[in-house]
């Protein structure tokens, strides 16, 4: 009898646990911010943490502030892609409210090396290797 109550209680004891599982960022050229936002609101509530390992572009930084920063690492591969917000429409037509939005969801220091490095435009600007590294902890 005792014997079969050691399995339920472990069993009741692995479903308490959250699972702590990692999602692999790689080759996202990202796409419409809505469904970004909506992505990632249910990524950060699930726990998990996230590895950037590849590119990350356009609207697939947002994870820098939608997911906390102790939940992200990047490997050596990484590259954070990132250009101005486009209208919709699908036209090379700059968002004003989309990049207002990217803007106010970027940690300070990105938004620090964006304007570093031209600010958010119609060029691609890329954050990798070293500086990318100094800002996000190498994924172990």
């Amino acid at each position: 009898m005792k014997l079969r109550a050691v399995p339920a209680a472990m069993l009741l004891i692995a479903s308490i646990v959250p699972a702590t599982a990692t999602v692999r960022i790689y080759d996202d050229r990202g796409g419409q911010i809505g469904n970004y936002l909506a992505k990632y609101r249910a990524l950060r509530m699930s726990g998990e943490r996230v590895a950037i390992d590849g590119t990350c572009a356009s609207a697939c930084t947002m994870l820098l502030g939608a997911i906390p920063r102790n939940r992200i690492c990047v490997t050596p591969r990484a590259v954070l892609a990132f250009h101005a917000a486009w209208a919709p429409s699908g036209d090379s037509v700059v968002s004003s409210e989309g990049n207002r939005y990217l803007w106010s969801n970027y940690p300070r220091d990105v938004r620090e090396w964006i304007s570093r490095h031209g600010g958010l435009g119609p060029q691609i600007i890329y954050l990798r290797g070293p500086e990318l590294s100094a800002m996000y902890p190498v994924c172990r």
